[in-house]
């Protein structure tokens, strides 16, 4: 339950997310893993999931990864987003946002990489989020 009361607490946190109704599966420093089923809510006419859920997806453990990584006392908000559809998301979704190579000590932009697969592994989405950093003096 563990898993499930945090997601819950996110989403009452930053309400927008619940509408993907997802899952963290792993929160650490340098990485974040959130997880969301395919259900009719989160899908487009075509029946596969909608880019706009998955852009939601993205954010959401590109935000909770930055907000694990970043120095005590430092804040960020995201100030852009860029993102490629590689191929139609068909099943449920895993957003993987890996910052173990990044510099959380300087301010300014970071830019925060997340992929989203597919239950096959296969990447259907890929985002960079533009985390604005600010340390607090």
């Amino acid at each position: 339950m563990g898993k499930t009361l945090f997601s819950r607490a996110v989403c009452q946190t930053a309400p927008y997310f619940s509408s993907i109704s997802p899952t963290v599966e792993t929160l650490a420093p340098g990485r974040c893993v959130v997880t969301m089923k395919k259900r009719r809510k989160v899908t487009n006419h075509l029946k596969t999931v909608h880019a706009i859920a998955m852009c939601n997806m993205a954010e959401l453990a590109g935000g909770l990864l930055t907000d694990a990584s970043i120095p005590k006392g430092a804040r960020w908000i995201p100030s852009g987003m860029t993102v490629k559809y590689l191929k139609k998301a068909k099943t449920d979704l895993t957003a993987t946002a890996d910052g173990s190579s990044l510099d959380w000590s300087e301010e300014g932009t970071v830019r925060v990489p997340v992929s989203v697969t597919d239950t096959s592994g296969q990447e259907v989405f890929h985002a960079l989020i533009d985390m604005n950093i600010k340390h607090t003096r």
